[in-house]
């Protein structure tokens, strides 16, 4: 469905305010252009040609799953610094793979969400990282929608209106569905905290009781 201004680049801007920390970037594993990125980390005197075709391996068997993956082979930027660059991206999934992780066929999942880690053997790699994206995925929804629900305050009367509005919170209230009160309301908190302008009517909303009035008219 789309809404009558079009769905246009707002949309990313609100993505990344939405989602994004400190670090940079952090974009839902659907909408994300590479989902999953591998880096290897070779220590002094470690396999370094083997660790590398272990990420190019591991690269293949993701992009055959379906799985948007890129490898940073790069070897003038240290595996720090890669890091930071790819968080700074978004990329839902790191991959990191080392001299252990060779030794023990397993590569470890660092999540760009929340930052968790985890060992997993090579072997069910694929259908661990399908879950992972799907978890990032619905954990950045869930993350996302606690905050939009913290924000919002349900108030009667224009006096909890007012509290409200300091306080710059979304504010769901009983109105009388008059243009014209809509107006008022408008004018009235014109002024440091800026015009009240109504959003929308929720599809779902609290129960009204019988004999609720407006909160800025005091009509049915």
């Amino acid at each position: 469905w789309q809404n009558s201004w079009a769905y246009s680049t707002r949309t990313i801007g609100v993505m990344i305010m939405t989602h994004g920390d400190d670090k940079g970037l952090i974009l839902p594993p659907k909408v994300a252009s590479v989902q999953v990125v591998v880096i290897p980390v070779p220590y002094k005197d470690a396999n370094t040609q083997g660790i590398f075709d272990a990420c190019t391996a591991t690269v293949s068997a993701l992009s055959e799953a379906g799985i948007r993956a890129e490898e940073d082979l790069r070897d003038n930027y240290s595996p720090g610094w890669k890091y930071s660059n790819w968080e700074m991206k978004g990329v839902p999934l790191r991959i990191e793979i080392g001299p252990r992780d060779l030794e023990n066929d397993q590569v470890r999942t660092v999540r760009r969400d929340n930052g968790a880690k985890e060992d997993i053997p090579r072997g069910s790699l694929v259908e661990h990282v399908k879950e992972l994206l799907e978890k990032i995925q619905e954990n950045m929804y869930e993350v996302a929608k606690a905050k939009r629900e913290a924000c919002v305050e349900e108030i009667k009367t224009w006096d909890e209106f007012i509290v409200a509005l300091n306080k710059k919170k979304l504010i769901l209230a009983p109105w009388c569905d008059e243009e014209e009160v809509e107006r008022d309301v408008k004018a009235r908190t014109k002024g440091e905290t800026g015009a009240a302008k109504t959003l929308c009517s929720p599809f779902e909303q609290p129960e009204l009781p019988e004999g609720t009035l407006c909160f800025a008219s005091g009509k049915p």
